[in-house]
């Protein structure tokens, strides 16, 4: 497999099978004949991810909230979603978050800052967010709208790639939890 490395990048061309198409990824060595497109798709998952977080925290601050981790950012407003009542079981579950401690530590910090409160029923904790919580999330959704949504048109055909990517990734994401279950019993 031919390549040219970058600094940061490496450019594998074609993935062994004659073909010239130049990919960009962050592992040539992990290219795959199967799909090499994968391991394109695995360099935009790590830099969207990335900047993703970024913008998490920084859109977080804008809001009125200077060092919220990524982890408690995404915690706050799954509680605040729909306005219901979660357990610390529901938020990892629907977060894909496997370590519970994790996420408790975060609901901790965020029950300090007086954004979210737990009720205690027989064994379980239910988290609901706060005035306080409630207000910051709109905050977060102004700023939001103020300085992401500008670059979006709204227009259908955008919205419907956009909710093909989102798709894809959900299965994606059953696929990568599969193929950690089975990495585990190596």
């Amino acid at each position: 497999m031919a390549k040219k490395a970058t600094s940061k990048t490496s450019f594998a061309s074609g993935a062994g099978n004659g073909s010239d198409v130049r990919r960009i990824v962050s592992s040539e060595h992990l290219v795959s004949d199967k799909s090499p497109e994968l391991s394109e798709l695995e360099f935009g998952l790590i830099i969207a991810s990335n900047a993703f977080g970024r913008w998490m925290t920084r859109c977080m601050a804008g809001a009125g909230v200077k060092d919220m981790t990524e982890t408690e950012i995404l915690v706050v407003h799954h509680v605040n979603h729909r306005g219901r009542e979660k357990k610390l079981a529901d938020i990892c579950f629907v977060l894909n978050i496997e370590d519970t401690h994790v996420v408790s530590y975060a609901l901790k910090k965020l029950a300090n800052l007086g954004l979210v409160s737990g009720n205690r029923r027989g064994k379980e904790v239910f988290w609901s967010t706060t005035e306080a919580g409630r207000a910051l999330c709109e905050r977060y959704r102004q700023v939001r709208e103020a300085c992401l949504m500008p670059g979006f048109s709204g227009a259908a055909e955008e919205n419907e790639r956009i909710g093909d990517l989102a798709r894809l990734l959900r299965t994606l994401s059953g696929r990568y939890d599969q193929g950690a279950r089975a990495a585990s019993s190596i």
